[in-house]
């Protein structure tokens, strides 16, 4: 279940509802004792026109009732005779939610789970971090962390052109090389430059193919990156057009890194960095030994330092 569009256990709870139905359908075993199930939480069920997936609505009178409906739902998924795994994208939403004790509800819930198994995601580092490392918060030590990686190019280079060699579109080495370094093998940014490719129906894929599907992303972008412009401050944008051209900065207050790009003392810079931090625009990538920063929209970093 991808949590990303709720605002509140209201939503959490028909989110959950939904996954299940999707993954065991009314006419399958486990999706007969569902929909008993459900008959007794009165939802209005219907379904999507176009994808013909089924949508639940609650009409709750109090927050109890809520945290009864979630309960009756994991309790179900828990006393199947299939294992099952709950994972949740998009985990930090909770935070956002107006109800302030969620994280220590689900918490209890997952405790008293013993046939679910729970996958957390989420795209927030930071909050992440807090969530599950904080000794104050409910989640504290109560699960394994495990951080993704980036693909390994050879591994993403054989997809990349397993793909295109399907269409019987042929893929140069060296082309390969400039996706991978321009999107820095992050997923969603290689996968939309591929796709731009693929769009233009090219006879082969080279170099000069890659470097016009980039021009091309750039330029549509460049309304919204703008946007951006009229958001900041001058020296928030000055040291997002020095870490795009740096690519990635390890001393972001050195007095060589602010000279260079002509930003001013050490000190504003800073609030400049942990607010480009806070509006996800900066990436912040805290390691044993050094941290770093980079832009957090890997087209964005390629349109600043291009532009400026």
């Amino acid at each position: 279940m991808d949590i990303f569009a709720t605002l509140s256990l209201d939503d959490l709870v028909k989110t959950l509802a939904e996954a299940i139905l999707e993954k065991f359908p009314e006419r399958s075993s486990i999706g007969k004792k569902f929909m008993g199930l459900l008959r007794g939480l009165r939802p209005i069920l219907s379904y999507d026109l176009i994808t013909s997936q089924p949508q639940v609505q609650f009409n709750f009178v109090n927050t109890s009732e809520q945290e009864h409906t979630l309960k009756s739902l994991l309790t179900f998924l828990n006393t199947q005779k299939k294992q099952v795994v709950l994972a949740i994208d998009e985990f930090q939403q909770i935070t956002e939610y107006p109800e302030k004790n969620i994280e220590a509800l689900l918490r209890t819930y997952a405790q008293q789970t013993r046939n679910i198994r729970f996958i957390f995601c989420g795209s927030k580092k930071k909050i992440m971090a807090e969530m599950f490392l904080d000794a104050n918060r409910p989640f504290f030590s109560s699960t394994r962390t495990l951080a993704l990686d980036k693909i390994e190019s050879a591994v993403y280079g054989d997809f990349i052109r397993g793909w295109f060699e399907k269409a019987g579109i042929p893929v140069e080495e060296d082309a390969l090389r400039y996706i991978l370094d321009w999107t820095k093998r992050h997923t969603f940014y290689t996968q939309s430059v591929c796709n731009e490719i693929f769009a233009g129906e090219p006879r082969k894929v080279d170099i000069e193919t890659v470097n016009k599907a980039c021009l091309e992303i750039l330029e549509r972008e460049t309304p919204n990156f703008l946007q951006y412009r009229a958001m900041l401050t001058t020296q928030q944008w000055r040291m997002l057009i020095a870490i795009a051209k740096e690519d990635e900065v390890e001393k972001i207050t050195s007095a060589k890194f602010l000279q260079k790009y002509k930003i001013g003392s050490a000190t504003n810079p800073r609030r400049s960095v942990e607010s480009l931090v806070n509006k996800e625009l900066v990436l912040e990538n805290a390691g044993l030994e050094k941290t770093t920063y980079q832009i957090y929209n890997v087209f964005f970093s390629r349109w600043l330092a291009k532009q400026y």
